[in-house]
């Protein structure tokens, strides 16, 4: 194989599209896993013969296993997965919550990557690959009222759990924790906080560490 390649949930847009992005231009082939077709073929039609399109539902462990599958067909193998799909509840708190958010976020923020590192372990254990993680800032402290931090502290708990059970077989997990992120996350634009780039850079920097080094996590914050 000429080069390494990355599974990426979320691929769509945001920080994943950057991370698809930031991979290929460092010699990574790219597996984009998201709902919308048509967003990923034009990302494809970007990144060029180095990035294939994976439609699917990130809640659905055997359409991420099935996706994994095509990507490891279509080049050989994987060596990394990046778990990068979530969302944010429109009425955070306990008291004024929706129920039905907060298990449609349970089962994207937390099961959703518990499947992708499921279907992706088999491809990495033969190589000694790499596992990565979104978790956020608001995995890092308490906030008042936030279902979705809890949700991001289980992704910084889990991601240090998993890191010790591949070192078993020399694999790594990063977790990488940005704070605020200028994406569709937010209703309104936030052009003076950290890029998906930003992010994106993390998450190769991860990649691209010698094998010595573990990059167990890389927390960056906007500098305003």
């Amino acid at each position: 194989m000429t080069s390494k390649t990355l599974f990426i949930t979320g691929a769509s847009s945001g920080i994943g599209a950057a991370t698809a992005q930031a991979a290929a231009k460092a010699g990574w082939n790219v597996g984009l896993f998201a709902r919308s077709k048509d967003e990923l073929d034009a990302l494809v039609s970007e990144i060029g013969e180095q990035a294939i399109a994976l439609p699917g539902d990130a809640t659905d462990l055997n359409q991420q296993q099935t996706a994994i599958g095509k990507l490891a067909d279509k080049f050989g193998g994987v060596h990394a997965a990046y778990a990068n799909a979530g969302m944010g509840l429109d009425t955070p708190g306990t008291e004024n919550g929706d129920p039905q958010e907060w298990q449609d976020l349970i089962q994207l923020n937390i099961l959703a990557l518990l499947y992708t590192a499921k279907a992706a372990i088999p491809h990495l254990k033969p190589v000694k690959g790499h596992m990565v993680l979104t978790g956020s800032a608001a995995g890092r402290a308490h906030i008042k009222g936030s279902i979705y931090g809890a949700s991001k502290w289980f992704v910084h708990g889990y991601g240090g759990n998993l890191a010790d059970e591949m070192k078993e077989w020399g694999g790594r997990c990063t977790v990488i924790a940005p704070g605020m992120v200028n994406t569709a996350f937010f209703d309104e634009g936030k052009p003076d906080k950290l890029q998906p780039e930003d992010v994106a850079d993390a998450v190769v920097h991860a990649l691209n560490a010698n094998p010595r080094n573990t990059v167990r996590e890389v927390f960056l914050m906007p500098t305003n």
